[in-house]
């Protein structure tokens, strides 16, 4: 028998060792360099391990910035933070949303993803990756495997055929279906060259593979086999896939037919996983967002991980490593972080009031200071955010505070408070981060050794799928529902009755941007605003969906921080010293932690009032987008649907180019709303 060429072999090694889902079930590692397709396809553990494999190709690598960082725009299977960096999340420039000349499938904004026809050589792309699973599932059934695990293997499968099926179509629209491996010796032939299906034809055959995959699989697996796709998970993308066909991005004309699909699917995904044991992490109770934040923290047999990306807290000397880069990128320098995550004001100002009401609104019970921004904020807000002064704890910092102000020195330069080098926003992310992380790794740079587990897909996303969808078919106190099941647990007070959401009750636009908004605050840098924000269509001036649902579209602005500064005596502070820190017996201004505190004052929370009413001023920090032109976002319709890039076209000239988009042979014919 022929021997194994689907794989390279010293890349799938590799794979097996660092690219591993979830280490506890991919412990034993067998070298398949000298296997054959017979014992492959006969022995359990061989075909356990290729499955293990197809995993890695899909999950993040080692030290990547797993909550911000998505593997779709890129055409070699790695991860980056291009399409978070495109909404308002994110500042700094990128190729979708700056201004260009003319849409053009030679410029960059055409999407590389699709990727190009498949050839002899092996990388991690679209088509191998698709190759990979198409070669399982035709000789799995014939190597006399016992039926059971042969299940339980091609369930997982089907799974990741119709997640990546998911990936291409909610970029592009229809793709080419390849459902059976594809021979690249044949190089040109009619054989391989496949056109575009209809976007109908392709969404079909997702929901078969994920209904496939659902038959298949078990609800839950054992320990040794957390991490592992369930029964509840093929559902569950099942209601992901089905929530966005039926959105305005694919569905124009709100086709309730769409949304019936969609709520149907998201109501027994969600009856499956509670089933199953999976629901909302509860654990450490709703007051002050303590569950909500711990929800990272608890790995086999955490309810709330529906979809689970796997890491571990091994040395960058061991074979199996695979560590979250999340807790390193979000610390800061003066920790011997990365400190290269900045999180913008327009997400910052976005979270309500503890009554779950905007901070602009003069009905919450709450009044808003600008001065003192971080009160009376819905939980989430410091769970999410680090601001100047909050508590930022680790392992052996556990009253560590974060100062992120500034000051001028005495030639009229703004000088921080942090002297290894600040973050671009003055705001860093709390959420995610391991209260009992360690600043010290092995000598390797601080917090890197983290194995915190990223959720690809949280119980939290079902419950706002099923609502959602519930809006989508009038059924208007459902949807409503499901973002108060949210509210609730997040630690939002229930106010008027309502969790601040009286004014959008039993209006089913209103009660849609509600959801999207939900969707922005309980998933904010999770790598999930960027899809959000295209299958609404929020990005251009004129969205009509925008102006249907009340939310601000993003084109025309610009993602910005704060600037806070010390004032003495009401004036600007100017020297060569920090001002808020002893230095011998001198304090320049005041101390910022003191061991002693003024008349009245009882703990540094309150220390912290004192320092913002009296110190403290606060400004808009603009100089996260480029500065050197009058930058603005710009997004363009065309994005909505990509364009097959010149590299896919010209090895590939028979696939028709996507409506809107330019190609070798003119103004492209596919449109992906059939």
């Amino acid at each position: 028998m022929k021997k194994l060429t689907i794989l390279n072999i010293g890349l799938c090694c590799l794979l097996l060792t660092n690219q591993a889902c979830k280490d506890n079930f991919l412990e034993e590692k067998r070298d398949l360099g000298a296997v054959d397709e017979t014992d492959l396809f006969q022995d359990p553990i061989l075909a356990t391990a290729y499955v293990d494999y197809v995993y890695g190709l899909f999950l993040p690598a080692n030290n990547a910035q797993s909550f911000v960082a998505t593997q779709d725009a890129s055409d070699n299977g790695g991860y980056n933070n291009t399409f978070t960096q495109t909404t308002d999340e994110l500042a700094g420039e990128t190729d979708f949303n700056k201004q260009w000349n003319a849409i053009s499938y030679i410029n960059n904004h055409a999407n590389k993803y699709f990727g190009q026809r498949m050839s002899a050589s092996i990388g991690n792309n679209v088509w191998t990756r698709m190759k990979e699973i198409n070669v399982f599932l035709e000789k799995i059934d014939l190597g006399g495997i016992d039926e059971a695990t042969r299940n339980q293997l091609k369930g997982q499968m089907y799974f990741w055929r119709a997640f990546q099926y998911f990936q291409l179509v909610r970029m592009y629209g229809g793709v080419p279906l390849v459902l059976e491996s594809q021979n690249p010796i044949v190089g040109d032939s009619d054989a391989n060259s496949i056109p575009r299906s209809t976007t109908t034809e392709c969404i079909a055959q997702i929901v078969k593979d994920l209904d496939l995959a659902k038959s298949l699989l078990p609800g839950k697996w054992d320990g040794g086999n957390w991490g592992r796709i369930t029964s509840g998970a093929a559902a569950a993308l099942k209601g992901r896939v089905l929530l966005t066909y039926a959105s305005p991005q694919f569905n124009p004309n709100d086709s309730r037919d769409r949304w019936e699909a969609a709520y149907a699917a998201n109501a027994e995904a969600k009856a499956l996983l509670e089933q199953n044991g999976f629901g909302l992490f509860q654990t450490g109770g709703t007051v002050g967002g303590k569950a909500w934040s711990d929800m990272w923290f608890t790995e086999v047999n955490n309810p709330e991980a529906v979809i689970v990306y796997g890491f571990n807290n091994a040395s960058s000397s061991s074979t199996a490593v695979k560590n979250n880069g999340w807790e390193q990128v979000i610390r800061p320098r003066e920790l011997s972080g990365a400190g290269s995550i900045s999180p913008t004001k327009q997400i910052f100002d976005a979270f309500p009031m503890l009554d779950g009401k905007n901070i602009d609104d003069p009905t919450s019970t709450y009044t808003y200071d600008a001065k003192k921004f971080y009160k009376n904020r819905d939980p989430r807000f410091a769970r999410t955010f680090v601001y100047n002064g909050a508590l930022f704890p680790y392992a052996n910092g556990e009253s560590y505070r974060q100062w992120t102000y500034y000051w001028k020195n005495s030639k009229g330069a703004y000088v921080s408070t942090e002297t290894k080098g600040s973050n671009a926003s003055g705001i860093y992310l709390r959420k995610g981060s391991n209260p009992a992380a360690s600043a010290t790794s092995n000598g390797a740079a601080g917090f890197q050794q983290s194995g915190t587990d990223y959720m690809e897909m949280r119980f939290a996303e079902v419950v706002l799928n099923l609502a959602e969808s519930a809006i989508g078919v009038d059924k208007l106190q459902e949807g409503l529902d499901g973002i108060i099941e949210i509210r609730k647990r997040a630690g939002i007070e229930v106010g008027d009755g309502s969790y601040g959401l009286a004014t959008v009750a039993g209006n089913r636009n209103k009660l849609f941007g509600a959801i999207i908004n939900e969707r922005k605050l309980e998933f904010a840098y999770e790598g999930k605003r960027f899809y959000d924000l295209r299958r609404w269509k929020l990005f251009e001036e004129d969205s009509p969906t925008a102006q249907r649902i009340g939310l601000k579209p993003l084109n025309g602005t610009r993602r910005t921080g704060l600037l806070i500064t010390v004032k003495n005596n009401g004036m600007e502070y100017t020297g060569n010293s920090d001002p808020l820190v002893r230095n011998g017996s001198n304090v320049p201004v005041v101390e910022r932690q003191p061991a002693t505190y003024p008349d009245g004052i009882e703990n540094q929370e309150q220390y912290l009032d004192y320092l913002y009413d009296n110190y403290f001023v606060i400004a808009e920090k603009d100089d996260l987008d480029p500065t050197n032109t009058p930058w603005k976002f710009k997004w363009y319709p065309e994005y909505y649907f990509f364009g097959l890039n010149q590299t896919a076209l010209s090895t590939s000239p028979y696939l028709q180019q996507t409506t809107g988009w330019d190609s070798m042979n003119g103004a492209g014919t596919f449109d992906p709303l059939k």
